[in-house]
């Protein structure tokens, strides 16, 4: 399977992966941020791609920014739709307690790309059974 993207800032590295195998595609800020404890912003990534019919496109935390300065993705994943074909743009919230300076050129996000599955809603009176049944939140204990 192939992906095609864009650059849309030709002065960006190139999305790839660090390492062989790696999951995910590391992509860069296209322009400087500061965040300060408790602050997001939408961080432009220079780029657009055409996620394959079938697959979505996930933008998840890059672990590092995470550990050291308790960056992440707001809404994460992001969501990238097959049929979206703009910008990708990483919604990032500083949760540490330090201002955080992000550069252009930094790396920000990974861009996953996965299968999914899209079944028909059937409309149903009831659920089947389970032994799990409506036990939601904490339910499993500790």
């Amino acid at each position: 399977m192939n992906l095609s993207l864009t650059k849309l800032d030709q002065e960006l590295p190139t999305p790839k992966r660090s390492h062989p195998g790696d999951a995910g595609l590391d992509l860069y800020a296209a322009q400087p941020v500061i965040l300060e404890p408790g602050e997001r912003a939408v961080v432009d990534t220079g780029v657009a791609v055409a996620i394959p019919e079938g697959h979505a496109g996930l933008l998840v935390p890059r672990s590092g920014l995470a550990a050291r300065h308790g960056i992440t993705v707001v809404n994460a994943p992001g969501l990238i739709d097959s049929g979206y074909r703009g910008p990708l743009m990483a919604i990032l919230l500083n949760t540490g307690q330090e201002r955080v300076e992000i550069k252009r050129g930094d790396r920000i996000v990974q861009l996953v790309v996965t299968p999914v599955a899209t079944p028909e809603v059937v409309l149903v009176e009831t659920l089947d059974d389970t032994a799990r049944g409506s036990d939601g939140l904490g339910s499993s204990g500790r």
